[in-house]
């Protein structure tokens, strides 16, 4: 009896150490994206073609796919994001995808507890857009998906497989949202909240006097401004057409990246200064 038990025990000991651990056919992906302001962040399975002919056949045209394998894309975002001039509120989603030799269509579906469904709710489709697939020149083995083209604005979440694109460009709302940070920060700002208000009216193509008046009230209220910040006052008062404050704060930046030894800003003020004619 007491032979049997020892057997048991060490056949049992065998049992729970024997623990093999194998890739998955489909390996799992994560990836985090911010855009502007917004994050996003895409949780999805990577299937391989292995041979196979993929769109028309093994993901059949007209059919719901759960765009991947193993469970559904999730699709999350931090703030509202609109798509197609439609806005889809900030959350989780299921991405599905309705494959078809001309068209796509892509449908953000609020239930991401990954229900393989052979039809929708309609009450669960926050937004549903039609894409035009793109060929690509190359076959693309593992599916793929990346968010690309980053604006401060903008971006296009682009889902590759064998020779086909289909990119899903989506706007966040970078200007409302900065646009009302700085009302509330000019309530009563800091100099940093006036540098920062004139360059992101700088570089967004807003109203360049106000940029111009928030850029020097910031220098003045800095006892030694620094190049950076005097590269950045000397672009606006170029681009609000005062040449000759722009060239005396660029030379003032060059001769303060001379002394930090910032090759980058050296070169941007020197070639700045040659085309307003200083140099």
């Amino acid at each position: 009896m007491k032979k049997i038990m020892l057997v048991c025990f060490i056949a049992l000991g065998l049992t729970t150490q024997a623990q093999i651990q194998t890739p998955s056919a489909s390996a799992h992906a994560e990836m985090e994206q911010v855009v502007g302001l917004t994050t996003v962040t895409l949780d999805y399975s990577r299937p391989n073609m292995r041979g196979r002919e993929v769109f028309g056949n093994l993901v059949p045209y007209g059919k719901i796919w759960r765009t991947g394998a193993n469970a559904t894309t999730k699709f999350t975002i931090d703030k509202p994001v609109m798509i197609a001039d439609k806005e889809l509120a900030k959350g989780t989603y299921s991405i599905y995808t309705i494959p078809g030799a001309d068209m796509w269509e892509v449908i953000f579906y609020t239930d991401d507890s990954n229900p393989l469904i052979t039809e929708f709710e309609d009450s669960k489709i926050a937004l549903r857009t039609m894409v035009e697939p793109v060929e690509m020149p190359i076959s693309m083995e593992t599916f793929t998906i990346l968010i690309d083209d980053v604006m401060a604005d903008s971006a296009v979440m682009n889902i590759i497989w064998e020779d086909t694109v289909v990119p899903v460009k989506f706007n966040v709302m970078t200007d409302q949202e900065v646009m009302k940070s700085i009302d509330q920060a000019l309530s009563g700002p800091a100099a940093g909240d006036y540098f920062n208000a004139a360059v992101y009216y700088l570089n967004s193509g807003k109203d360049i006097e106000k940029a111009k008046t928030w850029m020097n009230k910031a220098m003045s209220m800095k006892e030694t401004p620094r190049f950076w910040e005097l590269r950045q006052q000397s672009l606006i008062l170029a681009k609000a057409g005062d040449k000759k404050a722009a060239i005396e704060a660029a030379k003032k930046s060059l001769a303060g990246a001379k002394e930090a030894g910032n090759a980058d800003y050296i070169k941007m003020n020197t070639d700045s200064l040659k085309e307003w004619g200083a140099m």
